[in-house]
């Protein structure tokens, strides 16, 4: 059996408004206990590992740098190859194990980033995407507009809030042929909330409602519109944002007048974690991809379509 060991370090899981520098030094002082916490749990030793997988980008260059040092050292005093994996497939590759998804039109939403991907000749092709700020982000920075918690994240906490909305405010919805943009949108509601919460046009709610139902009508369009491009019946959901069980019911309701099949996971999967590194390094490993140590640089703006996918058919 093949045993890869996956290091995770692109961000702090969804959150988007943190300072690099300090989560680089959160991660250096908490990694070698949860690398001790992962293999006591896992019941391994060093000796049972065949490869060690690092977070190789996208992502904030200080927390990738830190846990990019670590997997090198690690895998040089254990006597172990090295492997760099994309973020964003790391998600893909972990959401098709735990769904066992065939090949399914990825919509990879997260704090950091808005694709939605679909598999092709050997590469995961993107074939809509942001032009501007991620979904995530989208929704992270309204929540501090409205002063809406960040426990146990801002999303999830819009989530609950918009379902007690009962108003719709109508927002601005920018779908430019595959792509998405979400800086308008987000411009124009800051604004709203200021004037609308002030004069009692409607509540905190009702925004929260109105800006997710928007947002997942513009996500669920462009992702129809691949399938379509692609002939595909599968929709698999990835990212932090995906754990929205607003925006899997929005797909789901599109699938299923297609005929078409959903594929979603829950927060254990869906936030940025050390499996999913593991799982698409284990992937990669067995079709023969290792990083050497001096190619063994970080990426922030690694894109999903740069790597060679030689693990599928």
């Amino acid at each position: 059996m093949t045993v890869v060991i996956g290091f995770e370090g692109s961000a702090n899981k969804i959150g988007v408004g943190f300072l690099p520098s300090e989560t680089a030094k959160h991660h250096r002082a908490v990694v070698l206990t949860v690398l001790r916490e992962a293999l006591q749990q896992a019941g391994l030793k060093p000796a049972d590992i065949d490869c060690v997988a690092y977070t190789k980008g996208p992502g904030m260059g200080a927390p990738l740098v830190t846990v990019a040092l670590v997997a090198r050292t690690v895998a040089q005093l254990w006597g172990k190859p090295l492997l760099g994996v994309n973020h964003c497939i790391g998600h893909i590759e972990m959401g098709r194990l735990v769904t066992r998804a065939n090949n399914p039109t990825v919509l990879y939403v997260s704090g950091g980033n808005t694709q939605v991907i679909a598999y092709s000749e050997h590469r995961y092709r993107i074939f809509g995407e942001t032009i501007d700020i991620a979904v995530g982000n989208c929704l992270d920075r309204f929540a501090r507009v409205i002063k809406i918690s960040n426990d146990p994240s801002p999303g999830y906490n819009i989530e609950q809030m918009a379902k007690k909305g009962k108003e719709f405010v109508e927002l601005p919805y920018t779908v430019k042929g595959m792509d998405v943009s979400f800086s308008g949108i987000l411009s124009y509601i800051e604004d709203a909330a200021h004037k609308m919460l002030g004069s009692g046009q409607c509540t905190a709610e009702d925004l929260c409602f109105s800006l997710q139902e928007t947002l997942f009508a513009m996500l669920v369009e462009i992702t129809e519109r691949a399938m379509a491009h692609c002939n595909s019946q599968e929709v698999l959901i990835v990212g932090g944002v995906g754990c929205n069980l607003r925006l899997q019911e929005m797909m789901g309701t599109m699938c299923k007048e297609r005929g078409a099949h959903l594929f979603a996971t829950d927060e254990s999967f869906c936030i940025d974690n050390g499996a999913m590194i593991a799982q698409a390094g284990w992937e990669m490993f067995r079709s023969g991809h290792v990083t050497e140590l001096p190619d063994s640089w970080i990426t922030q703006r690694y894109r999903t379509d740069e790597v060679e996918v030689t693990w599928r058919d």
